[in-house]
């Protein structure tokens, strides 16, 4: 087995992180703002197999299972978001998220 470089895949990891909260912070397109946070929570899963990786027996496991629980978290957070985006579309006629700053639609 060939070994995988460090520092790249960490330093991939540190650049999608930066990159996903540079746009939670910049943008008011909430859609947007969603595939920003996709882009962390990559960054997330990017570092859990690669650590998965170099763990030996039942710690390599545990790696990949949070990573696919990741998965499905990021699949549910999509899932209701989009559907927020809808309804502050249809309520609002804009899906500028400074234009919801009240729960209450």
């Amino acid at each position: 087995m060939t070994a995988l470089p460090e520092i790249g895949f960490v330093a991939l990891s540190a650049a999608l992180l930066a990159v996903g909260v540079f746009g939670m912070l910049t943008r008011r397109n909430f859609i947007l703002l969603l595939i920003s946070i996709e882009i962390a929570m990559n960054a997330a899963i990017l570092n859990f197999v690669y650590f998965a990786a170099f763990s030996s027996g039942a710690d390599g496991l545990v790696g990949q299972a949070i990573a696919v629980v990741l998965v499905g978290f990021a699949a549910t957070e999509v899932a209701v978001g989009l559907g927020i985006v809808l309804v502050l579309n249809r309520v609002k006629g804009s899906i500028n998220v400074a234009n919801a700053t009240e729960l209450k639609l």
